[in-house]
C-alpha cells in the first residue's frame, strides 16, 4: 500500500469543529484561524476546494443575530417602553419620533451683507484682514533660520 504524497492537511475535523465553534458565536475569519491555530491562508484554500463550507460559515455567523431576535422579542412581554422603542425603530413611519424630510432643487446661502448691518459688515472685514496678515506673518521665514 503506498504511502500519501505530501503535507497532511491540517483542516482535519478537529479544526473544522474549532472554526465552525468561532463562526456560530459571530466570529471574524481571522479569529477563528487563531482559535483554530491554522493560517488565514489555509482557510482561503480549503475554501476555494470547498464552496459548501463558505456557505456554512455564512450561515453560522447569522447565529447570533437570529438568538438576539428572539432575545429582543421576549423583552417586549410586559415591558411597554421597550416595545416603543422597538417599534420606533422597526416602523419609523409610523411611530418615529424623528421627522425626516427629503429635500430637492437648490439651496441657496444669502451673503452676510444682506444680512448684518453696515458697522457689523466692516467689523467683519477688519477680522478678516487682522487674520490674513497672521497668517502670513506665520508662513514667512524668520531671518534668524
Amino acid at each position: 500500500m503506498a504511502k500519501p504524497v505530501g503535507r497532511p492537511t491540517l483542516m482535519t475535523s478537529g479544526t473544522l469543529n474549532k472554526l465552525e465553534e468561532v463562526f456560530s458565536i459571530g466570529g471574524s475569519d481571522k479569529e477563528a484561524c487563531f482559535y483554530a491555530d491554522i493560517s488565514h491562508q489555509t482557510l482561503y484554500n480549503y475554501q476555494q476546494d470547498h464552496p459548501e463550507f463558505v456557505e456554512r460559515k455564512e450561515a453560522l455567523k447569522e447565529r447570533p443575530i437570529l438568538k438576539a431576535r428572539q432575545e429582543v422579542v421576549k423583552g417586549l412581554n410586559n415591558n411597554p417602553e421597550f416595545s416603543l422603542k422597538y417599534l420606533e425603530r422597526k416602523k419609523k413611519d409610523e411611530f418615529s419620533l424623528k421627522t425626516e424630510t427629503e429635500h430637492s432643487g437648490k439651496v441657496e446661502f444669502q451673503k452676510y451683507e444682506r444680512i448684518f448691518s453696515k458697522e457689523v459688515q466692516e467689523a467683519v472685514r477688519e477680522i478678516e484682514e487682522k487674520l490674513k496678515l497672521k497668517l502670513i506673518e506665520k508662513h514667512e521665514p524668520n531671518e534668524e533660520d
